[in-house]
């Protein structure tokens, strides 16, 4: 337990980029292609599409290694990638929700039950009820759905068009946050074990608490667990009328401060056609802020599901 707790505490330089990337090989490609003209031929609604319906036996040994990356060191991995310059984006959409399947269930991401979402500039403000995905604006290291019951174990993105400029991925891991702020601030580390409030981003059933509770950190059976979004935790008091009080202020601008120290995180961007993987428990990750292209229809836009196999598949879990 140690020794694999130990792997997933990395730092910067512990990381290679090649192993993040798994390359798509002649045999996996072939049946991508396969796999949407199989589709074309026996039309069905993307949702109900699953991997079971398809002679993918390299795909799987693909996703099988992903998913082994994502399991232990380091958290995170890249699918290079799917030929967006033989199938349309459709199709690619479609082979990204089979291929997820690989990875685990796929849950709800929204409270109406969206199971395929858009992330792309929308042009709205980042405010109360609009979440910082629908914006071109820096999205500090965070957990997705950090404040639900039960969050999501998987997050995958489909690049479909990149930025212009910017919009670059970071990882970094957990555990080595949780270890530095250990060794540096334990006061503010136990603080961060303690309840705070979260802004539920007004996804909740109408007349429902527009916050809720839980700790950033826990320990439970030898397994870390972390939710890591300063900005939803300070959005909560606000949203809550509460004043914050200095510990948890101090608290987290601890997390703030490690989880920002470049020796913790690796970048790595991500590129049209490539799928990106992450454990979204072991690993918080974050995106720059990003310039679109003038041309509407290339404008940044990435495809992304969420994958748990416990709890409801709803969006709280």
């Amino acid at each position: 337990m140690l020794d694999e707790q130990a792997q997933r505490a990395w730092v910067a330089t512990d990381i290679d980029r090649d192993e993040c990337v798994v390359k798509i090989d002649d045999a996996a490609r072939d049946e991508l292609l396969q796999m949407v003209q199989q589709m074309h031929d026996q039309p069905l609604p993307v949702l109900l599409r699953a991997p079971e319906q398809f002679a993918i036996m390299a795909l799987r040994d693909f996703l099988d290694r992903a998913r082994g990356l994502l399991d232990s060191h380091p958290g995170f991995a890249v699918i290079d990638r799917v030929p967006l310059g033989v199938m349309d984006e459709d199709d690619a959409i479609a082979a990204f929700w089979v291929l997820g399947k690989l990875i685990g269930r796929p849950v709800a991401q929204k409270w109406d039950g969206t199971m395929l979402y858009d992330v792309t500039d929308t042009g709205q403000r980042y405010s109360y009820g609009v979440r910082g995905s629908y914006t071109n604006v820096e999205l500090l290291f965070h957990t997705d759905n950090a404040f639900a019951i039960a969050p999501p174990d998987y997050v995958a993105l489909l690049c479909i068009q990149p930025a212009l400029e910017g919009g670059v991925s970071r990882f970094c891991s957990n555990y080595a946050v949780h270890n530095r702020l250990l060794a540096e601030y334990p006061r503010e580390l136990e603080r961060l074990y303690r309840c705070v409030l979260w802004d539920r981003q007004a996804e909740h059933a109408a007349g429902a608490p527009k916050v809720t509770k839980a700790p950033i950190f826990r320990y439970d059976e030898g397994q870390l667990s972390a939710r890591l979004n300063v900005s939803l935790v300070r959005k909560g008091y606000e949203v809550a009328g509460v004043d914050m009080d200095s510990e948890t202020r101090d608290a987290l601008a601890a997390l703030e401060a490690v989880a920002d120290d470049p020796d913790l995180w690796f970048e790595l961007p991500i590129e049209r056609g490539q799928l990106q993987f992450l454990n979204n428990r072991d690993i918080a990750h974050y995106r720059s802020t990003f310039t679109d292209h003038q041309d509407p229809a290339l404008k940044r836009h990435l495809v992304r599901t969420w994958h748990r196999d416990h709890g409801q598949p709803g969006y709280d879990g």
